[in-house]
Order: C-alpha cells, then structure tokens, then sequence
C-alpha cells in the first residue's frame, strides 16, 4: 500500500507493475484475503498497527477483481484507466506531437514489440500494453532466476527505454510541467 502509492507518484510504469503483482497474488492465495494476510503481507509490515489498513486494501482489490469477473486474469480499473492514459498519451506522442525521441524509440522497439504479440497471444493489444506485459514477464522470469539469451535481453532493455521515456512524459504531463515544444 505505502510501496503502491510511492510507486504511483514517482514512476507510473512500476506502479502499474506492482499492481500486477498484487492482482497476480491475490489470486494466487484464491482471494483468500486473512491467509493472503496472514502467510504474506504480516511478515512485510513495519508494525502490526498498518495490518488493519492493508487488510482492507488487499480486500479492496480482492473485490474489485471478482465483481468484475477477473480472478483469473484482467486488471483493476484504476489500472486500466492509467494504461489508457498512457495508451493515449503514446498515441499523442507519436501522431499529434510527432516526438522525433520517442518515434525512434518506438522504431527501435517495434519489431521486439510484434514479435512479442505473436509469442504473447496480444496481437490485438495496443503496443503499451504490450511494453508492460513484456517488462512483467521480464520481472517473473528474474524471479524464478530463469537464464534469459542475450537476444531477449535485448528485447527487453529496447522495449524498457521506450517506457521509461513514455513514464517520464507522462509524469511531466500530471506534474502540468509538459511544454508540447520542449519535449
């Protein structure tokens, strides 16, 4: 909850992807909330005074995802709503603005991009949401310390500077500090 809200203000795109995560263990703990409590998060907290307040957000989430029929896969609205903005922001940047940085990061990134819709089944999602998904499965794959190739590091380190870019603009734009001629 403090690591969410940190994250949020700071880097949109970490955020978005800790949010993953806490869907993903939501899930894996079947939406049992007090065990999820009790096995995971206590453990974590600085002092048992923030277990009321965590308890309540993990609950929160929990309902969300099953009152919109996700407990299998899909996200929260609130992060569906900020990968929209991004999308849109994206969007902006190359067709409205024509960003000539963030179009030769895309460039560079696309066929990354395409050839991880194939093997993704995303072919029908929009290119941000493919960059999350990517740097997502970049973070389970470093966790379950399973070797990646060089090429896919590649991969990855193209499709990470495309979002990192897309994040900063991004907080510039929520910050009121984006100047559509000095980007």
């Amino acid at each position: 909850m403090q690591i969410a809200a940190t994250k949020k203000s700071e880097n949109i795109a970490e955020y978005i992807l800790y949010m993953y995560h806490i869907e993903d263990t939501i899930r894996k703990f079947n939406f049992n909330i007090p065990v999820l409590m009790d096995q995971y998060v206590k453990h974590q907290l600085p002092d048992a005074s923030f277990l009321g307040q965590y308890e309540n957000w993990y609950a929160k989430i929990a309902r969300e995802l099953e009152q919109t029929g996700k407990e299998k896969k899909g996200h929260i609205s609130q992060i569906e709503e900020l990968i929209t903005e991004l999308i849109f922001l994206h969007n902006t940047l190359v067709s409205v603005i024509k960003d000539v940085k963030y179009i030769s990061l895309l460039e560079a990134s696309q066929l990354f991009i395409d050839e991880f819709k194939k093997k993704s089944e995303m072919a029908k999602h929009n290119d941000v949401e493919v960059l999350l998904h990517a740097m997502n499965m970049k973070l389970q794959l470093k966790v379950r310390k399973t070797e990646i190739s060089q090429e896919t590091e590649e991969a990855f380190d193209s499709m990470r500077i495309q979002l990192a870019y897309l994040t900063r603009e991004f907080h510039k734009m929520k910050s009121g500090n984006w100047h559509i001629n000095q980007n």
